[in-house]
């Protein structure tokens, strides 16, 4: 019989009723002509592209607090400073900004407004001025949107919407504001969406558009009310031409929504917002959207928690995102997107690294992308509660899929590389025995620059080659490690420091991967407590016609019930069509 390995997470309040998480994996349809209707795949991998700032500051932890594709830059806002990025993915800074969580930016064709709650900073990209709105009426700012040449922003702690000067956001007129009083909350947040301005307040929203009226320019749109509000200012993102953001009213909290037309549509589940309900921290929230391969996701990361939440519009299913640590799941390293250079770039929310989300690379930065699923035994209503014995579970999956064999571009640097040489084209490559974080990779290739060194490794004419420092984060002995050629050689110091520090443009190739597996483990008591893992392979490269199958799996106890769960987190492609279970009933 085919057991319901396919569909969304669905973690009921109690796990006896539903049990189906769904952990980096998400469904596709297959709308005709396919094996199954619909299968699951691995979500995209974080692939590093550049460290902000030129390298990692692990001791100030400052994160990338918010992206804006503007012109032919991608701007950053890390830490405590703004940076501009070029599409070779190289930063220079701009200034200094404040405060320490999100950002909300916008630009008008010029300008590039970015909002730190409460304090505002404009960047010119003509004159390459920038600083600090200092205009004595500026009263702050939350969220900033663009509207017909007019920055629109929100002022904290108030009910008041503002406008700019007409195409100049550092010229803020004292009479240029209006209050949204058709509930006395405060405004959270506001988006700019087909060019209307959504006001979301704690209970309710208005939606507002431009009039063209002399004084202050904005005018709400009749009708355009809701009795339902917004919970966390940085949960607010546009997707498939609409709002979605985490709710709150006068009855409660924690249901997720899109708009349709001028109503508020619930998109979670009970078994979301049940989940969503026992963090306790929900106004920290943090909502970006992005499209890929015709799937838009709204994701929902709640820090504070350590959860992220994926919505897929594409089927109208949830599903988690999480960092596996190397003990347990934690939220997802992205904290915002952006659309630049033909990537879907996002930012880390613990560093200051800018990665793609990349369905074809299997890791997140330098750590393995575990994934997961479990689900019920047998389909809805035919559990007739008689003992089972279970002969075999097979999973209906791609086997001998590809590896992350290709060479993969990844830029760190250090501003006090060890040392500087000369070497003669060649093959220049070197295996170490690195620091956990990345074990996987067994070949590293330098090269001052990514044009010097193509991705055989072949320095590409007579050039200077920086060479950079490892170290496991415990001492080393001082050790001479030499290239193949024998042209070139360096110290790994015996100091312990980050790793991420001292690694300067290279490239990854052939990680240690011969025999891919995957786990099953199973919960007799509805999924209070698991059995033992078991493991089976995937099949080397090319073994199309590997069966991923365990046998011998037992009976099932008093419950009468079972719940499986498989997993992995080797670096290959995952694509489960469905699962086949072999079971009879027994008079026991």
């Amino acid at each position: 019989m085919k057991t319901p390995i396919l569909g969304g997470a669905y973690t009921a309040r109690s796990v006896n009723a539903a049990d189906n998480r769904m952990i980096n994996l998400f469904p596709e349809i297959v709308p005709e002509g396919g094996k199954e209707p619909a299968f699951l795949q691995r979500c995209p991998g974080l692939r590093p592209l550049t460290l902000i700032g030129g390298s990692l500051i692990a001791s100030e932890n400052p994160g990338i607090r918010g992206l804006w594709a503007f012109g032919d830059y991608l701007y950053v806002a890390s830490g405590g400073k703004l940076y501009q990025v070029d599409s070779n993915f190289e930063s220079t800074e701009i200034g200094l900004i404040n405060g320490s969580g999100p950002v909300s930016m916008s630009d008008n064709g010029i300008q590039l407004f970015v909002a730190c709650h409460p304090d505002a900073f404009i960047y010119n990209a003509s004159t390459g001025v920038f600083a600090q709105i200092t205009d004595p009426d500026f009263p702050g700012a939350v969220s900033v949107g663009y509207l017909d040449g007019y920055f629109v922003f929100n002022e904290p702690n108030s009910q008041r919407v503002w406008v700019t000067s007409l195409l100049d956001g550092t010229s803020v007129d004292p009479l240029d504001f209006a209050s949204a009083e058709g509930n006395p909350d405060d405004i959270v947040s506001l988006v700019v969406d087909h060019r209307e301005v959504w006001l979301l307040g704690n209970n309710t929203i208005e939606v507002w558009y431009n009039a063209g009226l002399a004084d202050f320019p904005l005018a709400r749109i009749e009708g355009a009310f809701m009795e339902t509000g917004c919970l966390a200012p940085y949960s607010v993102a546009k997707l498939d031409n609409s709002v979605f953001w985490l709710g709150s009213d006068a009855r409660g909290n924690g249901i997720v929504y899109r708009n349709k037309g001028y109503n508020a549509q619930r998109v979670s589940t009970h078994a979301i917002e049940w989940q969503i309900q026992q963090y306790n921290v929900l106004s920290d929230a943090i909502g970006y959207s992005y499209q890929q391969d015709g799937h838009a996701f709204y994701v929902l990361t709640f820090p504070t928690a350590q959860a992220t939440w994926v919505y897929d519009v594409a089927t109208g299913l949830w599903h988690e995102r999480a960092f596996w640590d190397g003990v347990q799941f934690r939220r997802h390293r992205s904290n915002c997107q952006a659309n630049f250079a033909g990537k879907v770039v996002v930012g880390d929310w613990e560093n200051n690294a800018l990665m793609s989300l990349d369905p074809t690379f299997y890791y997140d930065m330098f750590s393995e992308q575990r994934w997961l699923r479990s689900w019920r035994a047998l389909p809805t209503g035919q559990n007739n509660l008689r003992r089972t014995a279970q002969h075999s579970l097979q999973l209906d999956c791609e086997t001998g899929a590809t590896f992350a064999t290709n060479s993969r571009a990844i830029r760190w640097y250090d501003s006090n590389p060890l040392a500087t040489n000369t070497v003669a084209a060649g093959i220049i490559r070197a295996s170490f025995n690195l620091s956990p974080e990345v074990t996987l990779f067994n070949e590293v290739f330098f090269g001052r620059k990514l044009g010097d060194v193509n991705a055989s490794g072949t320095v590409t004419s007579a050039d200077s080659v920086q060479i950079a420092r490892f170290a496991t984060g415990s001492p080393l002995d001082s050790s001479v490690y030499s290239y193949i050629t024998g042209q070139l050689s360096f110290i790994i110091r015996s100091d312990p420091i980050k790793y991420a520090n001292y690694l300067y443009d290279y490239y990854i190739t052939n990680p240690e991967v011969t025999d891919p597996k995957v786990m099953l483990r199973w919960s007799d008591d509805g999924g209070h407590t698991w059995s033992n893992e078991h493991w089976a392979s995937m099949g080397k490269l090319g073994q199309y016609g590997t069966r991923v199958i365990w046998r011998r799996l037992g009976m099932t106890t008093d419950l009468r019930d079972r719940v499986y769960e498989v997993s992995g987190s080797d670096p290959v492609k995952i694509a489960i069509m469905g699962a086949e279970l072999a079971m009879t009933p027994t008079a026991a």
